[in-house]
């Protein structure tokens, strides 16, 4: 019998909220996968901020929504689930009446989850993506909610809104926290430096951040060089870049594990 694709390779994998499915699809393939989540997805610790927003949303008081992340989406319904369930209805209704414009894949398929799709989709799931998506568009007095992608405030594209006439009012749902002790981590690194990794998949920019927050860059990208470097998309990619490192292996279009997973085999099967 012809051996699975990835029989003997090494992947080491930093995802947190798919880790089993994504870990699941590699070892199908012969892999073996090094899990190590390197960060944890917590909702806001300060609920009152998110059902302010929703409350506001139900009201109608706004007419396009962004939604960066999928996670966040389903965080703020949570947060309604949890706290004030009975407003859950109004915020979808609402959710049904606005122009919904989305990054990427992930929080458009949260909508279908919900039996609603985007308005306006970005072309490439950037926030670079969603400006150029929208420049040329009318939003002088559009009211827009922006779900941020973790507490990051995203400047540019809240500035961009601005410049543009709109009035924008911001959510975080969630927040990012370590997933793995130092040790853990440190362990990874050593892992990576011993040369006996192949490949290492990162799918978010707080996993990049991790890494780089537990040892010297130079250590760091010197461990990365020793094996090849897989982002699930650009925006990961571009984390990555910002700290001298490129990513050798992306999916070409569909950014998700599947796509991830399938260019992994190929180029793996092409190495010797």
């Amino acid at each position: 019998m012809e051996s699975p694709p990835l029989a003997g390779r090494t992947i080491a994998v930093p995802e947190t909220r798919e880790l089993e499915v994504f870990a699941a699809m590699l070892e199908r393939r012969g892999a073996r996968v090094l899990r190590c989540p390197l960060v944890a997805i917590r909702d806001a610790p300060d609920p009152a901020p998110v059902l302010a927003f929703a409350r506001a949303f139900a009201q109608e008081a706004f007419d396009d929504v962004v939604l960066t992340t999928g996670e966040g989406l389903r965080r703020i319904l949570g947060c309604i689930e949890r706290h004030e369930p009975e407003l859950r209805a109004a915020f979808l209704a609402a959710l049904g009446r606005v122009r919904k414009i989305t990054r990427g894949p992930k929080p458009a398929r949260a909508l279908r989850e919900l039996g609603m799709k985007p308005d306006i989709a970005a072309a490439r799931p950037t926030t670079e993506g969603i400006i150029a998506s929208l420049t040329g568009l009318d939003l002088k007095g559009r009211r827009v909610g922006v779900q941020l992608y973790g507490t990051e405030p995203n400047r540019p594209l809240t500035e961009f809104l601005e410049r543009a006439g709109a009035v924008v009012s911001t959510v975080a749902p969630y927040v990012y926290a370590d997933g793995a002790d130092d040790a853990e981590v440190l362990g990874l690194l050593a892992r990576l430096e011993s040369g006996s990794v192949d490949a290492i998949a990162f799918t978010s920019t707080p996993q990049v951040e991790r890494l780089f927050a537990v040892a010297p860059a130079a250590r760091v990208r010197a461990a990365l060089e020793r094996t090849l470097v897989a982002a699930v998309g650009p925006v990961v990619a571009d984390a990555l870049s910002r700290h001298g490192v490129s990513a050798r292996l992306m999916p070409e279009e569909s950014f998700f594990l599947k796509p991830l997973t399938s260019a992994l085999e190929e180029a793996l099967r092409a190495r010797t």
